[in-house]
């Protein structure tokens, strides 16, 4: 029960948050967090800086991301906490680089919730223009805060329900495009979106995959609620791994289809997608108006109330985490009794959410802007997450096991790390501005007496390694 019992894991942390979630419910969360339908939003992005190879982008970026699911199953296993990569760089590498690793995942899920809800309210407002978009922002916020702070359970049943009706759009939406190549309404080679030797590169495709693995991020959601999963830490492996698997097959299916039914391909690639219409294009041609505003809707709400729902709660637990370990403000840590969540957390991020998305909205590049930087400070943090399972099992637990903690690390570091070189420029000078100030912020620790420590580190060599 919150607030009392024996330490979590032995780690050393008193378990307040409530064990309620179980197999079928993290694959859930990690399926809405994603959002089986995330391409419908960004397809056009990533058609066109992948030369129109929009399936094989997404393939990469899913195999890419099963060496980092890989990695943080290894890792979920040692240290069974809430904070994902904060908690397994600190504990298996040192606290200093969990909190740095810490403070470059804070970009990406501090930023998340605000880019799903700018893009869901802009949608939304292109719907119903007599609502502004500052108004439908805030409503997403809202709702979402009132069930985030009403329990872990809550919000579970409501992501469910969202599931189930983005499954059916998609479903809905492949049976037309399927009819629809059939009556030869595509285009090119059914084998287009996986291989165009006209445009094909290295550079180009990994580029795409900088973009594409924005769909992805989402799974490592499901670390964050380990200390709110009853089945045991290998149940967190493999609900990330099951969860990746589905939604990056999904991913595939959906963009091949929509590449083979894009009315103009040569315009996409030269201009581009500013308005973000390019899937509700490909879908009209699908099936006509009627599917076109099914896609665009879905998406909306996908964005602004199911992953965005989620996503709130994964930042939650991150500043949750922090904070139990004195690297962030103690009023963060703060866990209502009734409910068993993290509620000044939850709180927090609402009320960054609104500035930064209202900010966002303002700006003619805000969606852009986000996109990148949150793609940047997850995969630099998944990097170091690499590092720490070879640094963990085989430096320091002279393990045996070459595949699991050394060759599937390091494939995966060396796939993110092509991927990071090929990113944004704009995205990387920010995202490295954002790494500097932790450094600053990390001395400024230091400084002040408060060496960051990890509290439930459960030994005195562990604690004196970091």
């Amino acid at each position: 029960m919150p607030g009392g019992g024996t330490p979590v894991q032995g780690g050393g942390y008193r378990p307040e948050l409530r064990r309620t979630l179980g197999f079928r419910d993290l694959v859930v969360y990690g399926l809405v967090f994603m959002v089986p339908i995330a391409p419908f939003g960004i397809f056009g992005s990533v058609y066109a800086s992948s030369g129109g190879m929009v399936a094989l982008a997404y393939a990469v970026g899913m195999v890419a991301m099963l060496f980092t699911a890989a990695s943080y199953a290894q890792l979920v296993k040692a240290f069974p906490f809430a904070g994902s990569v904060y908690n397994y760089a600190g504990r298996g590498i040192g606290a200093p680089v969990g909190f740095l690793a810490g403070w470059a995942i804070l970009l990406d899920y501090l930023l998340v919730p605000s880019l799903l809800y700018l893009i869901a309210s802009v949608a939304m407002h292109a719907t119903v223009p007599a609502i502004p978009v500052w108004a439908w922002l805030i409503g997403f916020v809202l709702f979402n805060t009132i069930v985030n702070v009403y329990g872990i359970k809550m919000t579970a049943r409501i992501t469910m329900v969202m599931l189930a009706a983005e499954a059916v759009v998609l479903v809905i939406f492949l049976t037309a495009a399927g009819i629809a190549l059939l009556e030869g309404k595509g285009h090119g080679s059914v084998f287009s979106p996986v291989y165009n030797s006209t445009t094909f590169t290295s550079a180009v495709v990994f580029g795409a995959v900088s973009v594409a693995v924005l769909s992805f991020l989402g799974f490592d959601g499901i670390s964050m609620l380990a200390e709110e999963n009853r089945g045991g830490a290998a149940q967190i492996g493999r609900a990330m791994l099951a969860a990746l698997g589905l939604a990056g097959l999904l991913f595939i299916a959906q963009t091949w289809v929509a590449a083979l039914l894009v009315p103009d391909p040569p315009g996409l690639l030269t201009n581009g997608d500013p308005d973000g219409v390019a899937f509700y294009d490909a879908a009209e041609v699908a099936g006509g108006p009627w599917l076109a505003t099914l896609t665009a809707v879905a998406t909306a709400v996908a964005w602004g109330v199911a992953n965005s729902m989620v996503a709130q709660v994964a930042t939650s637990r991150l500043l949750f985490a922090m904070a139990r370990d004195r690297q962030l403000p103690r009023f963060l840590r703060k866990v209502s009794v009734k409910h068993g969540v993290p509620a000044n957390a939850i709180v927090l991020t609402a009320v960054l959410s609104v500035a930064i998305g209202l900010y966002m909205a303002w700006r003619s590049d805000g969606i852009a802007l986000l996109s990148s930087l949150i793609n940047f400070g997850a995969l630099s943090a998944f990097l170091v997450l690499h590092v720490a399972v070879v640094w963990h099992y085989l430096v320091r637990g002279k393990s045996r096991n070459l595949v699991a903690h050394l060759l599937l690390p390091a494939g995966g570091f060396a796939i993110l790390t092509y991927v990071v070189i090929n990113a944004n420029v704009a995205a990387q000078r920010l995202a490295l501005i954002w790494l500097g100030v932790g450094v600053l912020v990390l001395a400024g620790l230091y400084a002040a007496g408060r060496r960051p420590t990890l509290s439930g580190m459960s030994t005195p060599t562990e604690r004196e390694r970091a």
